[in-house]
């Protein structure tokens, strides 16, 4: 998987296969081609690998051709992981998106990049700042990165269209949300790029929007937060961009305006206080190109004879498993194994339905499932 080559057709089929079945993630897919090599072979496996408790069902391939012709059609792009034009920040996370779907420039995600979020309710003078920043960090050769959202987003965008900008989607890549930044996404369509992780006609719902700002943190060196209430999801993007690796940055505003709250808040927890496009600069020039990238993924250990763990091992598993995400080392310290063979058994968790395996060594149990 760390080789970089661009797949065969055939070879592309089954890799999309593999990524689009249910209750296969970024971590499950890297863990199951890290076990069995190829997507072909993970594919031919996983009747045999699935956890007993429920029935896993593949992709439908029909539905995955389909979908390769969707994008053709449309002058979109399906781009592995593997693959060499695969944006090199993205493919830098442990693990990146199995498969993406760009729809522009794709070089521009080569370039350097800063990522500029904030309050869709945004004041005019947060507007405005969003708007300078983008533009003249355009003109210092940076690509600007953002999720399309209202307010702060699209001003970035709209700023940038110039120089280049990246909209990462929550839905798919045709599915314009929201409705009014519909002329905003032709033109960043025709001049910068549009990336989506989801499948054609894909309707994004609250629980995507994380995974979106994980990639429109993964593209960038630094995130600026521009305005953000203290409960926002521009605050949850700079957490993930902090366990990432990247700079964290925030324009401070009055404290009489709770739309600066979540701001002034990073700032105060030590995020880097900037004014301006030269203030960025100088953070993320400061940055070591060696911290944006992940670390790697742990070795998984399983059972040499059957490839399957023992039952008491998984029951032990799934036992110490919570609602809330817990480190893999604990997890694996509380059913008394080794955090390997806890990963390995996690695995079949996740195929079952009954876990979920997070980006940074993290795992819980699903809603609707039950520990005792």
């Amino acid at each position: 998987m760390n080789v970089s080559r661009y797949l065969t057709d055939s070879e592309r089929l089954d890799w999309l296969c593999l990524a689009r079945t249910r209750n296969i993630g970024p971590v499950t897919f890297a863990q199951l081609l890290q076990r069995f090599g190829s997507a072909a072979a993970a594919i031919d496996a996983l009747p045999s690998f699935a956890n007993r408790k429920k029935n896993l069902t593949l992709a439908n391939r029909s539905d995955i051709e389909r979908e390769l012709e969707k994008a053709q059609k449309y002058g979109a792009k399906i781009i592995a992981s593997c693959e060499p034009d695969y944006p090199p920040l993205l493919k830098a996370l442990a693990p990146p998106p199995p498969v993406l779907t760009s729809l522009g420039k794709l070089d521009l995600a080569a370039k350097p990049t800063i990522a500029i979020v904030g309050a869709r309710n945004a004041s005019a003078a947060g507007r405005k700042m969003a708007r300078d920043m983008s533009a003249e960090l355009g003109n210092a050769g940076y690509t600007i990165v953002s999720g399309l959202a209202r307010g702060i987003d699209g001003e970035a965008h709209a700023a940038a269209l110039r120089t280049g900008t990246i909209a990462v989607l929550g839905g798919s890549i045709d599915h314009i949300y929201p409705p009014q930044h519909k002329d905003l996404y032709a033109e960043i369509a025709a001049k910068g790029l549009i990336l989506s992780e989801n499948a054609f006609g894909y309707r994004a719902t609250a629980r995507d929007f994380p995974r979106r700002n994980r990639l429109v943190t993964g593209l960038s060196r630094g995130v600026v937060v521009v305005e953000a209430a203290k409960r926002s999801g521009s605050l949850i993007s700079a957490r993930t961009a902090g366990e990432q690796g990247r700079e964290v940055m925030a324009v401070p505003g009055s404290p009489l305006d709770p739309r600066s709250e979540g701001a002034n808040h990073l700032i105060r927890e030590g995020a880097i206080l900037v004014r301006s496009a030269d203030d960025v600069i100088e953070a993320v020039s400061a940055l070591a190109t060696g911290q944006l990238f992940a670390p790697p993924p742990p070795a998984f250990e399983y059972e040499s004879e059957t490839g399957q763990p023992p039952q008491n091992q998984v029951d032990s598993v799934e036992s110490a498993l919570s609602h809330h995400p817990m480190p893999i080392d604990e997890i694996a310290r509380a059913a008394s194994i080794s955090a390997a063979r806890c990963a390995a058994i996690l695995l079949e968790l996740e195929l079952s339905g009954t876990a979920t395996t997070l980006p940074g060594g993290l795992a819980c149990l699903n809603v609707g499932e039950t520990s005792d």
